[in-house]
C-alpha cells in the first residue's frame, strides 16, 4: 500500500482516507461535525456494487474548521482503522494527475 501525500488545506474540502467500509456518511458527518459545521460528506463508493472504496470527502463550513479537523482527526482511529484526513486535491489537480495514466492503458 502507497503512503498517503499529504495535502495542504486550502479549501473547505477534505479527503479522508483509510476509511472502514462499514463507514457511512451518517458516520463521519457525526465524527466530523463534532469538530466544525459540515456542509456535505461524499463516501466514494464503486459504481458497479456500490460498495465503499475506503475513502471520502467532507466539506467544512470553512477553511479554519478543515484545518482543525485535520489536526484533530488524522491518524485518529475510527471503526477500527486508523484515519488519513488532509486537504482536498483541487478537481483540475486530479485530472491533470490520472491523463497519463489513462492515455497508457
Amino acid at each position: 500500500m502507497r503512503s498517503p501525500e499529504v495535502v495542504e488545506v486550502t479549501s473547505p474540502r477534505l479527503y479522508v482516507g483509510n476509511l472502514s467500509f462499514d463507514a457511512g456518511e451518517s458516520d463521519l458527518f457525526d465524527l466530523f461535525n463534532g469538530v466544525g459545521s459540515v456542509q456535505n460528506v461524499e463516501v466514494v463508493v464503486n459504481r458497479h456494487t456500490m460498495r465503499s472504496k475506503g475513502f471520502a470527502f467532507v466539506q467544512m463550513q470553512g477553511i479554519d474548521e478543515a484545518k482543525r479537523a485535520v489536526s484533530e482527526l488524522h491518524d485518529k482511529e475510527f471503526m477500527g482503522r486508523k484515519l488519513v484526513v488532509s486537504g482536498a486535491k483541487a478537481v483540475e489537480e486530479r485530472r491533470s494527475e490520472r491523463a497519463p495514466a489513462e492515455a497508457a492503458e
